[in-house]
């Protein structure tokens, strides 16, 4: 896990932890659940995946998971979620999620999320991050091209995808390598 915290002086990201659970499960509401969640969280569920999220850290598998902390009391405001593995990504690029807590929203706090979990992805190696949007989700679309994504084509084989598919270049390749 990362000994230290990611902070830009406005929000900071830190691994969720079990002290989120409660805190995660309060700020839910029909929105998280239809555009990131998929589902209603219930208490045993998040329990479940912060557990998992935490041994992803523990091992250095392809999740990363961070609550973004606001304020001065670092209150948890949401989340945002490195995947450095699935399905549509190319070797070198790394999906971003992110969610807020309906009093959260509005005040460019994902944004700046974005931001701060790409410089780390990029520390981590990965040279292309992906944002994928419901075409319905204009708000999660705008925070990616405030982030500095730009759209970018679906993969081959994810013909029947139902996201907009948004780029933003973390490192370029050096000369020489790739194709």
């Amino acid at each position: 896990m990362p000994e230290a915290a990611l902070s830009d002086g406005i929000i900071t990201l830190s691994p969720l932890c079990p002290d989120d659970v409660e805190a995660h499960l309060a700020g839910e509401d029909e929105l998280l659940v239809r555009w990131l969640n998929g589902g209603p969280g219930t208490c045993e569920g998040v329990e479940a995946y912060v557990r998992y999220c935490r041994k992803q850290w523990d091992t250095a598998g392809p999740l990363r998971a961070f609550g973004i902390r606001a304020g001065a009391d670092e209150v948890l405001a949401g989340t945002v979620d490195l995947r450095f593995e699935g399905e549509g990504l190319a070797p070198g690029q790394v999906n971003v999620a992110y969610g807020l807590y309906p009093s959260w929203r509005g005040r460019g706090l994902a944004t700046r999320a974005v931001f701060l979990a790409s410089r780390y992805a990029a520390a981590e190696g990965a040279r292309e991050a992906v944002i994928q949007v419901d075409p319905e989700n204009p708000a999660s679309a705008a925070v990616a091209r405030r982030a500095g994504f730009s759209p970018g084509r679906q993969p081959h084989g994810n013909a029947g995808a139902r996201f907009d598919r948004y780029i933003r270049v973390l490192r370029e390749e050096p000369p020489g390598h790739g194709c």
